[in-house]
């Protein structure tokens, strides 16, 4: 532990209240003290030579401080407040604008570079699920910055996008390509770095890997190999829209991608009618009247949202019915990418049986009528027994 040398104030400014901790590169720590005159000067205190994970926060050491109004002052400073320090100089940076001259000007650059009270030091093992912005650069957390600059490999979708994302944080890193269509030797190349003691940390081009993006095999692989698995939160589509949607959010289900064909996307909403949930699709919006069409047939009248460029510039939040939903879409020009359509919980009542009628028509377009018939019930509560003697009867009428 750093000791304080002789003529080197150890007691901060004068009538200074407390003590915050910024956080520089490595393991420099660099100490604000604020005064209790809010126009007065600062105290700026650099420690230096932490070893390995050890953390340094103001309550762990005696702080060697030197008045300073400016950034030139406390460079010019450093030599002597080094001078107290007994361990190896390791690294330092300066995190302080040039014109800091108050409490206030000094708090609120606290609040900008602090990650947290505790200190920066972070060790990285096995394979670490990172997520990314959806839009909004300005979304990637601090500690998802901290893990894809000390990670040994980034595992990406498409290194062109993850390396703009990089690139945007000043973060150099060795990328490997992973995505849908890689190899079982593409997995097993990453596995065996793993394996090796590197850290891997995965990311896709956009959200939470894993969510309708790549990464469960590789998951999977990692877990059944005895390698840790972490995760950095963070963005997640699915989740923002839910949200954002005015829906209940107390209980849903995330579905992913609903088939592109109409028969198949019906019989797939069919199984999901029942689950008294707020339902969560992802589709792509050359499709999307199509899609809000069958919804509204096949799920009846509910209410729901459609959610397009989140956290963007233009982004787009569409309240209102299904029906309606397809309405509008159908009469406009597709937009460009992705949606995001959150649906809400079924009603109370049961299925008419007209429109159980519909549902089985439906299903019976792509499938025999057993499947139909089981999918049907499922989806509406009715007794199979029931459902099938319908479907037998409207085979027969066809």
């Amino acid at each position: 532990m750093p000791c304080a040398a002789p003529g080197i104030n150890t007691s901060g400014v004068g009538g200074a209240a407390s003590s915050d901790v910024i956080v520089g590169r490595g393991c420099a720590v660099i100490v604000v003290g604020i005064g209790a005159d809010p126009s007065g000067p600062v105290a700026v205190s650099l420690i230096e030579g932490a070893g390995g994970d050890e953390v340094w926060t103001a309550d762990a050491f005696p702080l060697f401080s030197h008045p300073a109004k400016n950034r030139e002052a406390a460079r010019a400073a450093m030599p002597a407040i080094r001078a107290t320090n007994r361990q190896q100089v390791r690294e330092f940076i300066l995190e302080i604008e040039p014109a800091i001259h108050s409490v206030s000007a000094a708090r609120q650059t606290i609040d900008d570079c602090r990650l947290c009270k505790r200190g920066r030091a972070m060790t990285i093992n096995g394979l670490c699920i990172v997520a990314t912005p959806i839009g909004n650069l300005l979304d990637l957390t601090l500690r998802a910055i901290e893990i894809l600059r000390k990670a040994d490999f980034v595992a990406c979708e498409d290194t062109r996008v993850t390396g703009k994302l990089l690139r945007a944080n000043g973060i150099s890193a060795r990328m490997i390509a992973y995505h849908d269509h890689s190899s079982e030797q593409d997995r097993a190349r990453l596995m065996t770095l793993l394996k090796n003691g590197n850290s891997v940390a995965l990311v896709s081009d956009a959200g939470t890997p894993l969510i309708s993006d790549p990464g469960y095999k590789l998951v999977r692989a990692a877990v059944e190999a005895g390698i840790p698995v972490s995760c950095a939160p963070g963005p997640s589509s699915p989740v923002a829209a839910l949200v954002v949607s005015g829906l209940p959010s107390d209980r849903f289900l995330f579905a992913g991608y609903l088939p592109a064909k109409s028969g198949q996307r019906c019989a797939e909403l069919a199984s999901l009618a029942s689950i008294r949930a707020t339902l969560i699709f992802l589709e792509s919006t050359r499709r999307l009247a199509e899609s809000l069409a069958d919804m509204s047939e096949t799920l009846g009248a509910r209410d729901a949202a459609v959610v397009r460029e989140l956290t963007k510039l233009h982004e787009d939040v569409r309240r209102s019915s299904l029906a309606d939903l397809a309405g509008q879409y159908a009469a406009e020009p597709a937009p460009r990418g992705e949606a995001v359509v959150v649906v809400g919980p079924p009603g109370a009542d049961p299925p008419a049986e007209a429109d159980l009628g519909a549902l089985l028509d439906r299903a019976l377009s792509t499938m025999s009528v057993r499947d139909a018939a089981a999918t049907v019930a499922v989806a509406t509560g009715r007794s199979r027994k029931e459902v099938y003697a319908l479907a037998l009867e409207r085979c027969g009428n066809g």
